[in-house]
């Protein structure tokens, strides 16, 4: 696990959304946050934040990211499943891009959705809806179900960008066009399965020697970040070593020039800042 379907952070215009509502609960709970619970990330969301982090000893960054999500999450409690309806399914197919909704009674019915990118997969694995919020706006749509993936706010929503849906193109969220995730929240209650299937993305450890097409995409991010200068060839020599050193030096990481689940993290978290991508 490397990833948090998206970092929350400061921004201009402030990031906005479900996620945010729940790191606002959360952090209320704990009584680090006195503000509104409004899905608007502020400064007072970010002091919050920082709080929290420094008490846990993470980096005080003030952004969210797979550490703050799992460190929220321990120290709340597990989120305890509600009841579901007996025997309402969903299951989710990334390789083929399908959400498919089974109910005793009904008709099964399968809905086309956007999946997560390469960089940012889908958490395989089975979880249970635990949130549900009308008309969250944005990219959300106009429907959210948030899933229990103790790391990062995953959910299932609808999207402004319609023409995503089939596609590997989300932060790791599912996407579906608005009117079928109307459809699918009103018959989805709270505590229901979701079992995600397919091919897993997992980073290798990548280091001097490793060649591929990871590699190439690492390369390719340090040079977009400016700590590569050179041909993006796929080759894992001394160059890239010591550009992911800079780089790892620069995050405050271990300088090893191995690229690694933090590592990744971190090129992640750099380039979603620079290019203030802010889409689940």
């Amino acid at each position: 696990m490397v990833y948090a379907s998206r970092f929350l952070r400061t921004a201009h215009p402030a990031m906005q959304g479900p996620d945010v509502s729940e790191v606002q609960s959360q952090l209320k709970e704990l009584g680090y946050y006195s503000g509104v619970i409004d899905g608007v990330y502020r400064s007072a969301v970010a002091e919050a934040v920082q709080s929290f982090q420094a008490c846990r000893r993470l980096p005080a960054d003030g952004i969210v990211g797979p550490d703050t999500w799992c460190e929220l999450q321990r120290s709340r409690g597990e989120v305890s499943k509600a009841s579901a309806q007996q025997g309402i399914t969903i299951l989710v197919d990334v390789d083929q891009r399908q959400l498919t909704y089974t109910a005793p009674g009904s008709e099964m019915k399968t809905y086309p959705i956007a999946v997560g990118k390469k960089s940012t997969p889908t958490p395989l694995g089975n979880w249970h809806i635990v949130q549900k919020t009308l008309n969250p706006g944005g990219p959300f749509g106009t429907r959210w179900m948030r899933l229990s993936v103790p790391w990062g706010g995953y959910g299932i929503h609808g999207t402004n960008r319609p023409s995503s849906i089939g596609k590997r193109a989300s932060h790791g969220c599912i996407r579906l066009y608005n009117q079928d995730v109307e459809e699918l929240y009103d018959r989805t209650p709270l505590g229901t399965p979701v079992y995600i299937f397919g091919e897993a993305y997992t980073g290798r450890l990548l280091q001097l020697g490793s060649k591929g097409s990871d590699v190439k995409g690492v390369q390719k991010r340090l040079k977009k970040l400016g700590y590569y200068r050179y041909k993006t060839d796929g080759y894992f020599g001394e160059l890239t070593r010591q550009a992911v050193i800079a780089f790892q030096t620069d995050q405050l990481l271990t300088p090893d020039g191995i690229v690694g689940p933090r590592t990744y993290a971190a090129l992640q978290k750099a380039a979603d800042m620079q290019a203030e991508d802010f889409e689940p």
